[in-house]
C-alpha cells in the first residue's frame, strides 16, 4: 500500500520538537513522518503551518508557541542582520551547551556502540561572541549602493548586515570601511546571474595576538578600477592593515577563490599566535577562525597524546601545521601529511618561523601516504587524526589498525564520523578512554571533540 503524508501543505498542526537538525531546524513528528521547522528549539509545543510535504519528510513555519523552552533567548528587539552564520542565536549559551554536549554523547551511542566512554563537560567560552578572526563576505548592490553580508538561508540574496555578533569587532570594521571605500569610488559589484561587474567577496583576517589586518578584494577580472586609491583609502582608514590582497576568479562559479593572488601592498602573509606557536597567514592558509578555543582544543590534544621526548608521532590532515607544531614541543619527532601542497609550504615555513626543526611535511592523501611510511618500517608510537567532517578514510583506519600506535588522538569536528571511526577502532582492537567536547563555535551548530584512544 501506498505510503502518504499525514499531513498537507497549508494544513495547522500542534506539535512538539523532539531534536534540532544539523542546521538548526527543529524537528516534529505527526504519526512518525518528520517535520522541520527553522527558530524552535527542542522541548517546545507549538503550532506550525505546513508549507511543503514531500512523501518522506515536510516542512513548515512556525505559527504560535505554546509553551516556550527555558533556554529560548526572545530576539524580536534585535536586528536580524547581526545573526548571520547563527543557527542557534535563540538558544542561551548554557542552553547551547548542554545541547551540544547531550549531542556527542548521543551520537556516541547510538552510532558508535559505546556505552560507558567516559564524555568529560563541554569546554565553552566565557565570551561566546566576537570571536571568529575571519570573514569573507558577498558583495552586491541595492540602488547603486555596494552592498555587503550573508546569503539569506537557501537563497542567494545578500541581507547587508553592519556587524556579525561572532566576528571579532575589528573584522566587522575592516569589511564595512572596505566596501564604503569601494562604493565611494563607484566600484561595480559582481552579478552572478550576468556574470557582469567586478567586486565578489571582501575578506578580511585579523591576528588576535599580534593586532595585524589582511584585506583581500576577490574581483571577477584581473583589473582592479582605481587601485592606488583603494589602497591610499585602506591604509589610511583601516587600522594595522599589514597586508592588501587582490584574488582573480574570472569563473562562473559559487567558489569563492579564483586561481590568481595578486599582493597589491605590504606583506604577503600577516602573523598570529596560538600559545607560544608563531604562524604565517596567507590569504588562501587554513588558519583555525577561533584561536582562543584552539588553543583548549590543542593542548586537550597534546594531554592526550601523553608526550615524553621519546615518540615518533603521525599527524594525518596536518593542514598548516598546527597541531604538529604543538606537538613536536614534546615528541623526538613529528611526521605530518597532508593533501594540499599550499599547506604543506605554510606548514613548513610555519616550523622555520618557530626554529622547530624535528618536524617532516609531505604532500599527498593520509590514506596512501601513510601505509607507505608503514612499509618503509616506520614506527609509529602516537597517531593524531585531525580529519574534514567527513571523516577518516576506510584505508586510513585500517593502516591504523595494521601498524598498532599505542594511542590514536582523534580530533573531530563531526561527532557522527567520530562516532562511526570509533567502532572501527574499537573493533580493530582500541579502546576509547575518553572524549572532550570543545565548544568552537558558539551560535552555531558545529562542535569539536577530542577521544583518547589506546591499543588493547
Amino acid at each position: 500500500m501506498k505510503r502518504t503524508a499525514p499531513v498537507a501543505k497549508n494544513d495547522f498542526v500542534d506539535v512538539v520538537f523532539e531534536d534540532l537538525t544539523h542546521d538548526g531546524a527543529g524537528v516534529a513528528k505527526v504519526d512518525g513522518y518528520p517535520i522541520f521547522v527553522p527558530n524552535v528549539l527542542p522541548g517546545e509545543k507549538a503550532k506550525i503551518k505546513v508549507i511543503k510535504a514531500s512523501k518522506g519528510y515536510g516542512f513548515g513555519r512556525l505559527e504560535e508557541i505554546y509553551t516556550e523552552s527555558p533556554y529560548r533567548v526572545d530576539l524580536s528587539e534585535t536586528d536580524p542582520s547581526l545573526y548571520g552564520g547563527c543557527q542557534i542565536q535563540h538558544m542561551s549559551y548554557e542552553g547551547q551547551l548542554k545541547f551540544k554536549e547531550k549531542q556527542v554523547r548521543e551520537v556516541l551511542k547510538r552510532i558508535g556502540k559505546l556505552e560507558d566512554v567516559m564524555v568529560h563537560p563541554i569546554i565553552g567560552m566565557d565570551e561566546p561572541t566576537h570571536y571568529r578572526n575571519k570573514a569573507q563576505v558577498p558583495v552586491g548592490e541595492e540602488e547603486g549602493v555596494l552592498i555587503a553580508g550573508f546569503f539569506k538561508p537557501r537563497t542567494h540574496e545578500i541581507v547587508d548586515a553592519k556587524e556579525s555578533i561572532i566576528q571579532d569587532p575589528v573584522i566587522n570594521e575592516t569589511v564595512q570601511t572596505v566596501k564604503e571605500i569601494c562604493s565611494e569610488l563607484g566600484i561595480p559589484a559582481y552579478n552572478e546571474e550576468s556574470h557582469k561587474g567586478v567586486l565578489r567577496h571582501i575578506m578580511a583576517r585579523f591576528g588576535k595576538v599580534s593586532g595585524e589586518v589582511m584585506v583581500v578584494i576577490i574581483t571577477r577580472t584581473p583589473e582592479l578600477p582605481f587601485k592606488e586609491r583603494i589602497i591610499e583609502e585602506i591604509t589610511a582608514r583601516v587600522p594595522n592593515v599589514k597586508s592588501i590582497i587582490q584574488n582573480i576568479n574570472t569563473k562562473k562559479t559559487n567558489v569563492i577563490f579564483g586561481e590568481e593572488t595578486r599582493t597589491l601592498w605590504g606583506s604577503e602573509v600577516i602573523y598570529d599566535s596560538i600559545g607560544n606557536i608563531k604562524f604565517a597567514i596567507s590569504a588562501r592558509s587554513f588558519y583555525q577562525v577561533n584561536p582562543e578555543q584552539t588553543k583548549v582544543l590543542y593542548e586537550k590534544a597534546l594531554e592526550y597524546a601523553g608526550l615524553t621526548g621519546e615518540e615518533n608521532v603521525i599527524d594525518a590532515y596536518c593542514g598548516i601545521g598546527t597541531i604538529s607544531l604543538f606537538l613536536a614541543q614534546k615528541a623526538k619527532k613529528v611526521f605530518g601529511v597532508e593533501i594540499v601542497p599550499q599547506a604543506i609550504e605554510d606548514a613548513r615555513r610555519n616550523a622555520e618561523l618557530n626554529n622547530i626543526q624535528n618536524v617532516e611535511f609531505a604532500v599527498g592523501e593520509a590514506e596512501v601516504v601513510i601505509p607507505d611510511w608503514y612499509k618503509e618500517g616506520n614506527a609509529t608510537d602516537v597517531l593524531v587524526v585531525d580529519p574534514p567532517r567527513k571523516g577518516c578514510d576506510e584505508a586510513l583506519l585500517q593502516t591504523i589498525i595494521d601498524m598498532k600506535p599505542k594511542k590514536v588522538v582523534y580530533v573531530s569536528c563531526n561527532p557522527a564520523t567520530l562516532a562511526r571511526d570509533l567502532r572501527v577502532l574499537e573493533d580493530g582492537g582500541y579502546n576509547t578512554v575518553e572524549v572532550q567536547p570543545v565548544d568552537m563555535f558558539p551560535q552555531t551548530m558545529h562542535v569539536e571533540a577530542v577521544a583518547r584512544i589506546e591499543l588493547r
